[in-house]
């Protein structure tokens, strides 16, 4: 694992260290690091919104569409029980 050093200002230091102890994490590391998967995560999630806006016209979202996706539903959640 590589290690970079960050400075904070004193406000930015007193954030984490406070997020550390309430959100139960063990050090500043590893609520780093939580940040960066997450926005790592959200950019992840833009490229796929951004892939799809630009891949053309999709289905229809009538009526039809929305009874065959409670269909679907339903058939996962038997296959469950």
């Amino acid at each position: 694992m590589a290690t970079m050093n960050v400075s904070l200002p004193d406000g930015l230091k007193d954030f984490v260290e406070l997020q550390v102890g309430e959100r139960g994490y063990g050090t500043s590391s590893e609520y780093v690091r939580d940040l960066i998967r997450r926005d790592q995560a959200r950019t992840q999630v833009r490229g796929f919104i951004v892939d799809g806006m630009t891949s053309g016209p999709g289905p229809d979202l009538d009526s039809q569409y929305f009874d065959g996706l409670r269909s679907r539903i339903r058939g996962s959640e038997a296959d469950i029980a």
